[in-house]
């Protein structure tokens, strides 16, 4: 089987910043929403599409702490949203339609990692609800506004993906719980949600592509003891990174989604997984989860893909191209 899943030679590599990937892009006149858009990732993404001209909507669980942290920055808008509350994510999606703007970049970039097992909304396990479902839900509210402008949607999944397919026979994890394969499967899920929107939308002029950032030590981590970050080599006693050059900078970091959002070399392209700003290759066969090179095939499967919308369909209530 053939795959668009193959490096495009991009002249970015890991070390590229989000300044880097938009130096000489002018994006006066674009309106981007980012997702927690105000912590980590997510606030040099803010930071870097300000000032290259673009207008950033930061919808927020923590308005305030938001407020705070992108103060300075021209052109930032907040609003409150919590992705993993359905009805909070259908009032802010509704508040932006009313103002009658249009969307050029949708970036998904907030999420949960690895947290104690905790139900949310119906009974929804947390990861796959707050990473997933809440995404899933706010593009499709969305949708009205994404369409007009074109926009590319960016999903910003993880390596972790790696460490969970898709458990259909139990996605809410109510038979027993593991917080990395909890991730793996949101993870997942951000690839697949990504892969079936392209396939949805590409006819419409709207795009839609999923990512790896790397390695960064941000708030995501905020979930994990300390213990397990020296157990698992990131840190020391003191909390400093054990291995600097193993991790990537925020700013660093931020740069895959940012490509992903505006980069013209992604023109007429979709629906594929990215890494260090180039589209990543596929996985080898015998990758295991301690590898994580490349992208699963499990992430990448077009069935899969299709199953998983129609099941966020019927659990959201929502489906734009219904």
């Amino acid at each position: 089987m053939t795959t668009a899943q193959h490096k495009i030679g991009s002249g970015f590599d890991d070390k590229s910043t989000a300044d880097d990937v938009l130096d000489g892009l002018d994006l006066g006149g674009k309106l981007a929403i980012v997702t927690g858009g105000y912590s980590g990732l997510g606030l040099e993404a803010t930071r870097a599409l300000t000032k290259a001209g673009a207008q950033v909507i930061v919808p927020a669980r923590r308005p305030d702490a938001a407020r705070e942290a992108v103060a300075g920055l021209p052109g930032v808008e907040v609003d409150e949203l919590d992705l993993a509350d359905l009805e909070s994510v259908r009032g802010f999606a509704e508040r932006f339609l009313a103002s009658g703007r249009t969307v050029d970049y949708m970036i998904d970039n907030a999420g949960i990692m690895a947290c104690p097992e905790t139900r949310v909304g119906p009974g929804w396990e947390a990861q796959f609800a707050t990473n997933h479902l809440g995404h899933f839900a706010l593009v499709n509210r969305l949708w009205p506004a994404i369409e007009p402008g074109g926009a590319r949607v960016v999903s910003v999944s993880s390596r972790a993906h790696h460490f969970s397919g898709m458990r259909w026979d139990d996605v809410q994890w109510n038979r027993g719980y593991d917080k990395w394969e909890a991730y793996g499967q949101a993870k997942t899920a951000n690839v697949l949600f990504a892969v079936h929107l392209d396939k949805l939308a590409a006819d419409r002029g709207v795009r839609a592509f999923s990512l790896h950032p790397g390695g960064i030590i941000t708030p995501l981590q905020r979930h994990l003891p300390k213990e397990e970050m020296v157990e698992r080599g990131w840190i020391d006693e003191q909390g400093n990174p054990l291995n600097p050059e193993g991790f990537k900078t925020p700013e660093q970091g931020a740069a895959t989604e940012v490509w992903a959002a505006t980069s013209p070399q992604l023109n007429g392209m979709g629906g594929v997984y990215l890494e260090d700003c180039d589209i990543a290759e596929p996985a080898p066969a015998e990758a295991d989860a301690d590898m994580r090179v490349g992208v699963k095939s499990w992430a990448t499967d077009p069935e899969q893909a299709a199953r998983l919308w129609e099941l966020s369909a019927e659990l959201t209530g929502v489906n734009a191209f219904a």
